[in-house]
């Protein structure tokens, strides 16, 4: 990360729940937050919050991935990498709006990520894997569970797309695509991995610390939408 703002991060809760967030209104959000951090009108920021059902589809999605008929929620593409995903009510989903530190490391920084998700589901005592070759986070076993996705995109020096951890969302939903377009493994959430319900709400917090812990700031520091002046 850079070292201007590097002690601070700034935190917006932009919708959870019945406040659940359309797609196009977070992308747009999105990308009027990316448009100030380039500029250096903000310091770097978290866009945190639940979308409304949606699937996702990065640049590299082939027709084979997509869901047939229709699936009951919006095919959205999108300019990020990876291929065909689900947002919705009962996933946690995070858009770091940050400067990459020259010269950019991509990969490095879609590392950072996948620790941050690790680090959290270990506060849950949940054992989580990387796989080489595939980014996100994964809980072992035959066959491996996904549990956290990422696709990003870095524009000007600035990151912007994100990840998502599932909590306690309708794993139905993952059904009906090639998640991420790789075959032959589950998806899974906190939820049913541990057996008892893990609501957003509770994951919220821990994303937060470990996101300041990750890109090396004191605190989290929390804003509005209109504080963020997006």
């Amino acid at each position: 990360m850079s070292d201007v703002d590097v002690r601070e991060l700034v935190v917006v809760h932009a919708g959870f729940g019945t406040a659940a967030v359309p797609y196009t209104d977070g992308w747009e959000l999105q990308k009027r937050t990316h448009a100030l951090r380039v500029d250096d009108v903000i310091p770097d920021t978290v866009l945190l919050m639940e979308h409304e059902p949606v699937y996702t589809a990065g640049k590299r999605t082939g027709a084979l991935d997509r869901p047939l008929g229709d699936p009951g929620a919006p095919v959205v593409d999108v300019d990020r990498g990876g291929k065909i995903t689900w947002h919705g009510p009962g996933q946690l989903t995070g858009y770091p709006i940050v400067r990459l530190d020259d010269p950019k490391d991509v990969v490095g920084y879609v590392r950072l990520l996948e620790r941050m998700m690790m680090d959290v589901c270990a506060e849950f005592g949940l054992e989580t894997v990387t796989v080489e070759g595939h980014s996100g986070l994964w809980v072992p076993g035959a066959p491996n569970r996904k549990i956290g996705s990422i696709g990003i995109r870095v524009a000007r020096g600035v990151a912007m797309h994100g990840f998502m951890l599932n909590c306690d969302n309708d794993l139905g939903w993952f059904d009906k695509i090639v998640p991420c377009g790789i075959r032959d493994v589950g998806s899974t959430s906190l939820s049913a991995e541990l057996g008892r319900d893990v609501p957003v709400a509770e994951v919220v917090p821990m994303v937060e610390r470990h996101l300041a812990a990750a890109f090396g700031a004191v605190a989290a520091l929390h804003r509005t939408k209109a504080q963020l002046g997006a």
